[in-house]
């Protein structure tokens, strides 16, 4: 007995030994390899690399299961999930790395595993077959948003125990053409995301009718066109979540095969080009139907959704539906709690039935052709309505202020609403129902005609209300608060007329607040300094108002979760953060249009996050800081129109994400470095006193778009090697410089240009004949010649409310979170003479001016032809050269063209009646040449002006009141060479007659002193004189007077 006792023991400690022995080795294999993944990750990053991972430190001592993004099994201890998502710190997407497959494979247990949003290029391994093959037990896997195509599928589908594949925002479409079996050997599969993945054909190689397991389904947001027949849908029977939104499906919905689909209880089909709905009358377990954004008609609906008796969710906005529900089905079905009918063809009649819904919650009728006569339903009917969105109808003169006012006092509403949109409703009354829902935690009234002082009762009544926007509308006088604190997180009341001060407590009153926008508006004074109580406070703008003084220190350092700041137009002052500031998580910062002066502070050395600056058109003065390097992150910088002086700081070039840098009308001076290499798409550097040679590490950059210089004194040749056939100029000004010598040919090689100012130079030689090279001026036509344009969104999220809403489209959505969002376009801008005139171009306007100028400089010999097949060019000034012989025939051929001067030169012959053709010129300049013969006077040339012609003595027409019969032939060439030899005599007479003049004048000076200073020759000089005189006298008297 007691040995069997002890055989036990001995087995039990042994085990016991094993086990820890093989989780110590196991163990440290895990931590190398985490450590490993670590040092990969900050090799592939280039930014804040020392904030990556950091509780991953190399200590045997320290417990790897207590990493940040690192879980164990709380038994084994083995690593079973890493999330990795958004790990990779980087501000540019222009070199893209690629995944070491092999960092994976010490990780036998793993189960879930997130490398999403980390923008990998492609996958590499350290040997082959060395890929994914130890995640035996890996159940989840997330790649979305990163850059990986097909050829990675061969790696995954050995993961034969994955669940979830989520590879949203890749590039999957690429080259499927060649795979065979796709995902059919995953089995497993049970949720499948290729959302945003360019897949547009041959879906049956994705192999997903193999996928039997599958609940869950995402190719929305591809390019599918074709039949669906063959991607496998009807072997799916335990689909429950299908989403097939955003493509261009344009066949019945029959024919989708969704016959087989019993179980589904999703269906997301908004986006396409469905124009029946026949065929979704099978699917009766299924709860949310989304079919926004489609071409449905009434008629397509009636065999559709009426069928669907548990549909909870029924979404229809967007189409062109004007039937009435009732006809459609739609009262009838009663577990209805959502239903978007926004942006159709309703009217009051069409949605009588719609008091049937009694368990319905969300009502949004927006954008249809409602009035308030039927609206009285809604007030007392629909007991279970929460939100309600009525926005773009015109509910004007139907006493809009008692729509929903409660027949008498003794009936109240039975309900009480969360959320009111009624934007864009012709609203010139505060709705009076307002003051019955006490719950309201989402109010918009914007654009509206609201007129009288800020409503602060809502925000007494709504204790609970989170979610003002009063935007647009007419409001004047002070902006008020209630007198105790209220949990309001958002507040709008942009383009309104607010005057006075804020009040000096609003931080107090409002510190919950997180989103604030009073832009346009004409609140004045300083901005209090209890608005640092606001901890929450992410977006805060208060541009183009009368706001003035310094910005308090208070403020400056309390709201630290500012991510958007907007002072713009505005007469704030001081130095921009002279001290510590703790805006650390500051991305947007505008602050032009003031009256900021001084130097830039250091203080703005604590906005390490911040990717876009705007100090232009203030006082700001000193040099450009040479620490602006330790701001990494910066993407734009704007600082025009200042007092900024010195050179340009060698620092700009370190930084990497720079696209944007506007140093123009500042006082900079001296030479730019040759070594100054910045990566940016646009440069702007005009109206300063630059000077030197422009350096060719400027033209390094393959991603330029931009180069502005003008008005600066940069001298030298146009050297050659700035060009080449990658560049991506397409704007490129060096006007009113010193630049001399001959325009290279290889400017031709600027594929993109669009636009070539070098006017005011000193340039010399011919007009190059090669400019037909250039595709945007020859084909503006048929080839896209757009510059980039960046567009952003700002969105401010707020989890504690029960929904969201889209300001868009006035909708809301049963989802947890809501938030604002704040779009804004980046707009760059050039300015160019064109039509006498200099015009500032920016927008659809920048994208599409196409011109050339060389007008002021030394250029001579004839136009040449070539430049008539410049068909896209829309300005042409040559004006103020030496150029010669005729104009073109071939300028006929400039039909996009605008503006044309050819002034101020030596052109002869006459002026080509073919040029009337032009049907777009609005400016002709030929003045101060030797043209003669008849003007046209047919189309546009009649509305030109006499000055236009003038100094050309042998031109004709009605248009200069000249006959043509009688005016003089022009001379023949030998007479006009003969003229210009004359007129070369001419001025050697001149010449000569100045240095005659000199001479003289100089040697009477000369005799003039001999003759003051010495005595002897001042008396021979006036004995010559007498006897000068005596003997004229003595000529007179014999000859003359007898």
């Amino acid at each position: 007995m007691m040995e069997r006792l002890l055989i036990k023991l001995l087995l039990m400690v042994s085990i016991v030994l094993v086990q820890a022995y093989g989780f110590k080795g196991f163990s440290e294999k895990e931590r190398i390899g985490l450590l490993e993944l670590k040092s990969f990750i900050k090799s592939v990053s280039n930014y804040e690399t020392e904030k990556i991972l950091v509780s991953w430190v190399d200590d045997k001592t320290s417990n790897y299961c207590e990493w940040e993004r690192v879980q164990c099994n709380t038994t084994t201890r083995h690593v079973i999930k890493l999330s990795l998502n958004f790990t990779r710190q980087f501000y540019s997407i222009r070199r893209l790395p690629t995944l070491n497959l092999s960092l994976f494979h010490p990780f036998e247990e793993l189960r879930s595993l997130d490398l999403s949003g980390n923008d990998f290029g492609g996958w590499h391994e350290n040997k082959a077959n060395d890929g994914f093959r130890s995640l035996k037990q890996l159940e989840i896997l997330d790649f979305h948003w990163n850059y990986f195509n097909v050829t990675l599928l061969s790696y995954l589908t050995t993961l034969t125990t994955l669940i979830t594949l989520n590879l949203k925002g890749n590039s999957l479409g690429e080259g499927l053409k060649s795979v065979k079996q796709g995902f059919a050997s995953m089995k497993n599969l049970q949720a499948l995301d290729l959302s945003d993945n360019q897949i547009n054909g041959h879906l049956s190689n994705l192999g997903l009718g193999n996928l039997t397991n599958l609940k869950r389904l995402d190719l929305s947001v591809n390019e599918i066109n074709t039949s669906l027949a063959n991607l496998g849908l009807a072997n799916m029977t335990k689909l429950k979540i299908l989403d097939l939104s955003d493509n261009q499906i344009n066949t019945s919905l029959a024919s989708l095969g969704l016959v087989n689909l019993t179980k589904l209880k999703i269906l997301d089909l908004s986006g396409n080009q469905i124009v029946n709905a026949k065929g979704l009358k099978y699917l009766k377990n299924l709860e949310q139907l989304y079919m926004e954004s489609n071409e449905m008609s009434g008629d397509a609906l009636t065999l559709g959704p009426a069928n669907l008796t548990n549909l909870k969710v029924l979404d229809l906005r967007y189409n062109h539906v004007n039937n009435s529900l009732e006809s459609l089905g739609i009262c009838e079905l009663k577990n209805l709690a959502e239903l978007h009918l926004g942006f159709n063809i309703f009217d009051g009649h069409h949605s009588k039935c719609l008091h049937n819904l009694s368990n319905l919650k969300v009502l949004d009728l927006s954008g249809n052709q409602l009035s308030g006569n039927f609206l009285s339903f809604v007030a007392h009917d629909l007991t279970s309505l929460e939100y309600l969105s009525l926005s773009h109808n015109n509910l004007e003169g139907f006493s809009t202020y008692d729509l929903f006012q409660p027949a008498s006092e003794n009936r109240l509403p039975t309900y009480q609403l969360k959320g009111i949109i009624l934007q864009n409703c012709s609203l010139d009354v505060m709705p009076r129902f307002l003051s019955y829902h006490y719950n309201l935690r989402y109010i918009d009234l914007s654009n509206n005609k609201l007129v009288g002082n800020f409503p602060v009762w809502l925000l007494e009544n709504c204790t609970k209300l989170q979610d003002l926007s009063l935007r647009n509308n007419s409001f004047s006088g002070t902006f008020h608060v209630p007198k105790s604190k209220c949990n309001l997180r958002l507040l709008n009341i942009a383009s309104n007329n607010f005057t006075d001060q804020l009040p000096e407590n609003i931080g107090i009153i409002l510190p919950s607040l997180s989103y604030i926008d009073m832009s346009k508006n004409l609140l004045q004074g300083k901005i209090p300094s209890s608005m640092g109580e606001m901890k929450r406070l992410s977006t805060l703008d208060l541009s183009s108002n009368n706001f003035s003084g310094e910005l308090p220190d208070n403020f400056v350092n309390g709201c630290f979760s500012l991510r958007i700041l907007r002072l713009s137009n505005n007469k704030f002052q001081g130095q921009i953060f002279p001290r510590r500031m703790n805006l650390t998580r500051l991305e947007w910062l505008y602050l032009d249009n003031n009256t900021f002066s001084g130097k830039i502070g250091n203080g703005l050395l604590n906005a390490t996050s911040l990717f876009f600056l705007d100090i232009s058109n203030n006082k700001v003065a000193g040099q450009i800081p040479q620490w602006i390097d330790k701001i990494p992150s910066l993407i734009y910088l704007l600082m025009s129109n200042n007092l900024l002086e010195g050179t340009l700081p060698i620092e700009l070039s370190n930084l990497e994400a720079l696209s944007m840098l506007d140093v123009s009308e500042n006082r900079l001076s001296g030479s730019i470095p040759c070594d100054f290499n910045l990566s940016v798409n646009h440069l702007y550097m005009q109206k300063n006193s630059l000077s030197g040679s422009i350096p060719n590490s400027l033209f390094e950059n393959s991603k330029l778009v931009t180069l502005d210089l003008r008005d600066n004194k940069f001298s030298g040749n146009i050297d050659p090697r700035w060009f080449n056939h990658h560049s991506t100029l397409h704007f490129l000004l060096l006007s009113d410089n010193h630049l001399q010598g001959s325009i290279p040919n290889q400017l031709c090689q600027l594929m993109n240009l669009g636009l070539l100012d070098l006017s005011y130079n000193k340039l010399n030689g011919s007009i190059p004949s090669c400019f037909t090279n250039l595709t945007c001026w020859k084909m503006v036509g048929d080839i896209d010649c757009t510059p980039f344009i960046s567009t952003y969104s700002w969105e401010i999220t707020n989890d504690e409310l029960e929904f969201s809403s889209d300001s868009a489209i006035s909708s809301f959505y049963m989802e947890e979170g809501f938030y604002e969002s704040l779009d804004t376009e980046i707009f760059f801008e050039v300015e160019f003479t064109m039509k006498n005139r200099l015009d500032s171009y920016k927008g659809y306007t920048f994208e599409n001016i196409v011109g050339l100028d060389l007008s002021n400089n030394e250029l001579a010999g004839e136009i040449p032809s070539t430049i008539g097949e410049l068909q896209g060019i829309i300005a042409l000034n040559l004006s103020y050269n030496f150029l010669s012989g005729p104009i073109p025939k071939s300028f006929a051929h400039m039909r996009e063209i605008e503006s044309l001067d050819l002034s101020h030169n030596k052109l002869r012959g006459q002026i080509p009646p073919q040029l009337t053709q032009l049907y777009n010129l609005e400016v002709f300049h030929v003045a101060h040449n030797n043209l003669s013969g008849p003007i046209p006077n047919q189309f546009q040339f009649e509305t030109f002006n006499e000055d236009d012609f003038e100094g050309n003595p042998y031109l004709c027409g009605r248009l200069i009141k000249k006959n043509c019969t009688n005016v003089a032939l022009p001379p023949s060439s030998t007479i006009v060479q003969d003229e210009d030899n004359d007129d070369e005599s001419i001025i050697d007479m001149i010449a000569f007659d100045w240095s005659f003049t000199g001479s003289y004048s100089t040697t009477i000076t000369v005799l003039i002193m001999i003759i003051w200073i010495n005595p002897y020759w001042r008396r021979v000089w006036f004995d010559f004189i007498d006897a000068c005189i005596y003997l004229c006298f003595y000529w007179f008297v014999k000859y003359v007077w007898h």
